[in-house]
C-alpha cells in the first residue's frame, strides 16, 4: 500500500473536523455581527465600550437617520438597506480613525465610541468631517439617495466619572435635541448647566435632559 493510501483514513477525519470548525467559526462570527452592515453586535459593542470609556478622551456617539421611513416607502427596502449599510461602514471607518468602533443598535440607529484628541475641535469634527461623510450620496440601484443624520455626542468630560449607561443617555438626549432643533449634531450638556434657545429652555439643571420630551421622526 502506498503512503498516500495509508494516510487517507487519517486525512479524511482531520479534513472533516477542520471544515466543521470553520463552519462553527463562521456561524459564531455571523451571530456576533450585524448581517446588514457587518458591524459588531450590541453585546460585543457593550463589552468593548465598558473598557473603552475608561480613557479620559473617550466619547460616546448615537446616530439616527432622519425620515428613513420615507426611503423605504418610496424606493423599497432594498434601497433602505443600501443606505443603512453605507452609513454603517462610513461610521465604522470614521471611528477607526479615532481608535474606536461602531454598532447598529437596530432599525436606523447606530452607536459608536471614539477616542477624540483633547485639542480636537468637536464642532468641526462632527459637522464637517463625520456628518459630511455620512450624508454623501448612496447609489442604491433604484436611485441615488442622500441620507440625513442626527448625531448626539457625550464626551467623558461632559459626565466626569460616568459609566456607560449615563454616557449613552447623554448622547441620546443630545441626539434628540439636535433632531428637535433642526441641527445636525449636538453635544451633551454638562450636568450642572442648562441652555436656552430663542428663550426656550432645552434642559434642566442637574440632568442635562430635554425640558420637553422629543418625538422621534418617522421610521
Amino acid at each position: 500500500m502506498t503512503p498516500v493510501l495509508q494516510a487517507l483514513p487519517i486525512a479524511a477525519p482531520v479534513a472533516g473536523w477542520a471544515a466543521h470548525a470553520l463552519f462553527l467559526a463562521r456561524r459564531l462570527h455571523t451571530a456576533r455581527t450585524d448581517p446588514l452592515t457587518g458591524l459588531m453586535g450590541r453585546a460585543a459593542f457593550t463589552r468593548r465600550s465598558l473598557r473603552a470609556i475608561r480613557h479620559p478622551h473617550a466619547a460616546v456617539l448615537l446616530l439616527d437617520l432622519d425620515e428613513f421611513k420615507a426611503i423605504n416607502d418610496e424606493y423599497g427596502h432594498a434601497a433602505g438597506d443600501a443606505v443603512l449599510a453605507a452609513v454603517g461602514q462610513r461610521l465604522a471607518s470614521w471611528s477607526a480613525m479615532w481608535h474606536g468602533f461602531a454598532t447598529r443598535l437596530g432599525g436606523d440607529e447606530f452607536a459608536a465610541v471614539a477616542r477624540l484628541a483633547p485639542d480636537v475641535d468637536l464642532h468641526v469634527e462632527m459637522l464637517h468631517v463625520l456628518w459630511a461623510r455620512l450624508v454623501e450620496p448612496v447609489e442604491t440601484g433604484a436611485a441615488v439617495l442622500y441620507p440625513r443624520v442626527s448625531i448626539g455626542v457625550c464626551a467623558a468630560h461632559h459626565r466626569p466619572g460616568a459609566g456607560l449607561p449615563e454616557l449613552q443617555r447623554g448622547a441620546d438626549e443630545a441626539m434628540y435635541r439636535a433632531k428637535r432643533l433642526g441641527h445636525r449634531w449636538q453635544p451633551a450638556m454638562t450636568q450642572d448647566v442648562y441652555a436656552t434657545v430663542n428663550g426656550r429652555r432645552i434642559g434642566r439643571p442637574g440632568t442635562g435632559r430635554p425640558a420637553t420630551p422629543a418625538r422621534k421622526g418617522d421610521r
